[in-house]
C-alpha cells in the first residue's frame, strides 16, 4: 500500500514506527496512535488499566507527552452489567496517571469485548525518538521484563496462581512514563516499545529501519518472575509461532537456549521501552532510569555494523 506523504508528516508508517508524528508549528508536533484488543486478563478493571497503558505507551516511545485520549470500545449485547464501567474505571486511572484525560470515545457491537485508546500527544520536532536511528556502538536497554504472552495464556487457562497473576498485571499496567522521561532527558538514538511482535520482532524492526544489526545477549534479557514454569506447549499462543517463523529468516541464532529463544519471540502486551543509546550516554541513562523509579534497567546487547541480511544476532 502506498503511504500518503505530506510536508507536515515527520514520522509515518513507512518505518513501522510506534506512532505518527505531524508538525503543526516549528516547535510543536502532534503524536497520534490508536490501539485496542480483546481481554488478556479476567479482571475488568485490570484489563482497562493494561489496555490504557498499552495505548499510551506508543506516545511515550516516540519521546512524546500524552495530552488526551478517546476510547475505542466493542461490546457484545450480552456483556454482564458493570463490566463496561469497570473497564473504563481502570482506563481512567491510567489516563489520570499519565495526565491525559479520557474525553470521549466510540462503541460498536461485536461478539467479543475489545478495548483501547486513541491517544494524542505532543513532542518537540527536535526531540522525536524514532526506531530508525540506532548506530553501531550503541548499547541496548530494556525497561520491563518479558514473558506476558505465556503468562496471559496461563491466565486464560486458569492455571496461573493469584500472586503471579497480580505480578504480570502490574508489569503490563505500569506506564512507560518514567522511562520516557529518562530517555528524553539523557538522549537516545532510537527507541520503540515491545508489543505483539515480541522482543526479537521489534529488534528486527529497529535494525532494518536503522540499517544496522542488533546483537542481543540471551542471558541478559530479564523475564517476569515465575515465567519459566509456564513456558509450556499449552501456554504457547499463535503469535509466538508466527514471531519465531519470521525470526528464522532474519535472525542469526548463535546462542541462547530453546527457552530463551522462545521468550524472545513471546508476544508482549504493554511491554517496556527498548532503547538504543550511545555508549557514552549509557551510565547517564541507567542513572536517570533509577532516579525515575524504573525497576528494570537491563543492558541486553549492542548495535553493530550491518552483517549482510542479518537483522538480529543472538549470542
Amino acid at each position: 500500500m502506498r503511504v500518503p506523504s505530506h510536508d507536515h508528516v515527520l514520522v509515518s508508517s513507512d518505518t513501522a514506527d510506534d506512532a505518527g508524528v505531524v508538525q503543526i508549528r516549528p516547535d510543536l508536533a502532534l503524536v497520534q496512535t490508536v490501539d485496542f484488543f480483546p481481554p488478556m486478563v479476567d479482571d475488568p478493571v485490570w484489563f482497562g488499566r493494561v489496555g490504557a497503558a498499552n495505548s499510551l505507551s506508543d506516545v511515550y516511545a516516540m519521546g512524546g507527552e500524552p495530552v488526551s485520549c478517546v476510547c475505542v470500545y466493542a461490546l457484545p449485547n450480552n456483556v454482564p452489567d458493570g463490566v463496561p464501567a469497570a473497564i473504563l474505571q481502570g482506563a481512567v486511572e491510567k489516563c489520570e496517571e499519565a495526565g491525559a484525560p479520557l474525553i470521549g470515545g466510540h462503541t460498536v457491537v461485536d461478539t467479543e469485548i475489545k478495548f483501547g485508546l486513541a491517544v494524542t500527544g505532543t513532542v518537540h520536532p527536535d526531540k522525536i525518538v524514532a526506531n530508525a536511528g540506532a548506530r553501531p556502538g550503541d548499547k541496548l536497554v530494556l525497561t520491563k521484563p518479558i514473558g506476558s504472552g505465556y503468562l496471559c495464556t496461563a491466565i486464560k487457562r486458569g492455571t496461573l496462581p493469584a500472586d503471579e497473576t497480580l505480578r504480570v498485571m502490574e508489569v503490563m499496567a505500569e506506564l512507560n512514563k518514567a522511562a520516557a522521561v529518562a530517555m528524553v532527558e539523557v538522549g537516545v538514538n532510537a527507541g520503540t516499545d515491545l508489543t505483539g511482535f515480541g522482543l526479537v520482532g521489534h529488534a528486527c524492526g529497529m535494525a532494518d529501519a536503522s540499517g544496522v544489526t542488533l546483537r542481543l545477549e540471551a542471558a541478559a534479557i530479564p523475564w517476569i518472575e515465575g515465567l519459566e514454569a509456564h513456558m509450556t506447549p499449552e501456554n504457547t499462543c499463535g503469535g509466538l509461532t508466527r514471531n519465531l517463523a519470521y525470526a528464522d529468516k532474519h535472525v542469526a541464532w548463535r546462542g541462547g537456549s530453546d527457552l530463551q529463544r522462545a521468550a524472545m519471540g513471546d508476544p508482549q502486551t504493554s511491554g517496556g521501552l527498548f532503547l538504543s543509546v550511545p555508549d557514552e550516554n549509557l551510565d547517564a541513562l541507567l542513572a536517570a532510569l533509577e532516579q525515575q523509579g524504573v525497576g528494570c534497567r537491563a543492558v541486553i546487547g549492542e548495535v553493530i555494523a550491518r552483517d549482510g541480511d542479518t537483522s538480529v544476532e543472538v549470542v
